[in-house]
C-alpha cells in the first residue's frame, strides 16, 4: 500500500547527466527525477510523460524507467540524439558544463489534443520546468482544469515569469540572495498567480509563500554530502507529494505546509548521500 495517496505525472524532460571525472552516467531531468523521487517516497501512481531520442542513451533512461515501474503510456520515441548534460563533482557539489539542448526533444514542440489532457486529469498535479519544453501547453493545461507544478530554476527572467506564472499553481525555483530579497520575489511569484511559492537556497534551506504567510524550513545537515544533484528537485517532489496527500485527508493548509516541507528537507537531505540524481549509473566510454 503507498504510503502517500497522490499521483503525480511528469511532463518534459528527460536527459542523462554525463559524469566526466567518473565517466558514469546517471538518468535525469526535472520530471523524470520527480518520477523516481515518487516512487522512492511511496507515491500511489507516478508517471512521465515526454520523448525520447533514439540512440543508446535514450534506451538507457527507458529501461530504468521501466526497472522503476514508473507509468510511461504516454511517451514517444523519435529518431534522433536523446537529451544529455556533460557536468562533474567538484567536493559533492555538481558542476554543468556542455548540453545538447534537450536532443531531439528540445527541437519537436508538444501539442496536447484531449485524449492527452484527459490522461493528464487523472493525475493530482502535473510538473514540468522552463527545460522541457513545455511552455506553449500551459494556458491549455490550465484550460483543462490541471493542477500545474512548475520549476523555474535559477535562471528565469522576469518576463518569463510574467508570462508564464499565471498558469501555474505551484512555483518553484532556487535562489541565490539574502532573505529580503527572497521574500519580495516569493511575493512577486505569489502575486502572478500561483497559490504556493517556494524558492530553495541550497545550505540555507528553503522559503516558502502561500499569500498569508512565510514558511522558513531549514536545510537538514548532511554528515557526508556525496552528489547533489537532485537536491531541488527532491525536495519539491517530497514537498508536492506530502502536501497533495495532506490536503486530501482535511489537513488544515498552513499544517499541511509545515509537515510537507519537514519531510521535503529530510528527503533532500537523503538524495545528497546518492550517486547522481537517483542511483542507476553506468560506465560510458567518450
Amino acid at each position: 500500500m503507498a504510503k502517500y495517496n497522490t499521483k503525480v505525472l511528469g511532463f518534459g524532460d528527460n536527459v542523462v547527466d554525463l559524469y566526466e571525472h567518473s565517466h558514469m552516467m546517471y538518468p535525469g531531468g526535472n520530471c523524470v527525477n520527480l518520477c523516481a523521487y515518487s516512487k522512492m517516497f511511496g507515491v500511489e501512481r507516478a508517471a512521465y510523460m515526454g520523448y525520447f531520442g533514439s540512440d543508446d542513451i535514450a534506451e538507457f533512461v527507458i529501461s530504468v524507467l521501466h526497472k522503476l515501474d514508473i507509468e510511461t503510456v504516454k511517451c514517444r520515441q523519435l529518431v534522433g540524439e536523446n537529451g544529455w548534460s556533460k557536468c562533474t563533482l567538484i567536493e559533492g557539489d555538481r558542476i554543468f558544463g556542455d548540453y545538447n539542448k534537450g536532443g531531439v526533444r528540445g527541437k519537436t514542440p508538444y501539442v496536447l489534443d484531449r485524449f492527452d489532457l484527459e490522461y493528464m486529469k487523472q493525475f493530482d498535479f502535473v510538473h514540468t520546468g522552463n527545460y522541457c519544453y513545455t511552455e506553449s501547453q500551459l494556458e491549455v493545461m490550465k484550460e483543462a482544469g490541471i493542477k500545474i507544478s512548475f520549476d523555474f530554476s535559477d535562471d528565469s527572467s522576469k518576463e518569463y515569469y510574467e508570462k508564464y506564472a499565471p498558469y501555474v499553481t505551484y512555483a518553484f525555483c532556487s535562489f541565490d540572495g539574502n532573505d529580503e530579497e527572497a521574500r519580495e520575489h516569493l511575493k512577486f511569484i505569489h502575486s502572478l498567480g500561483p497559490e504556493i511559492a517556494s524558492l530553495t537556497r541550497g545550505s540555507k534551506g528553503c522559503i516558502m509563500y502561500d499569500g498569508e504567510q512565510f514558511y522558513v524550513q531549514p536545510a537538514t545537515p548532511v554528515k557526508t554530502v556525496v552528489d547533489t544533484m537532485g537536491a531541488g528537485d527532491s525536495f519539491l517532489t517530497a514537498f508536492m507529494d506530502c502536501y497533495v496527500d495532506l490536503t486530501k485527508k482535511g489537513t488544515e493548509k498552513s499544517e499541511a505546509i509545515r509537515t510537507a516541507l519537514a519531510e521535503a528537507s529530510e528527503f533532500a537531505a537523503y538524495v545528497c548521500t546518492l550517486n547522481g540524481a537517483f542511483g542507476y549509473g553506468k560506465s560510458y566510454e567518450d
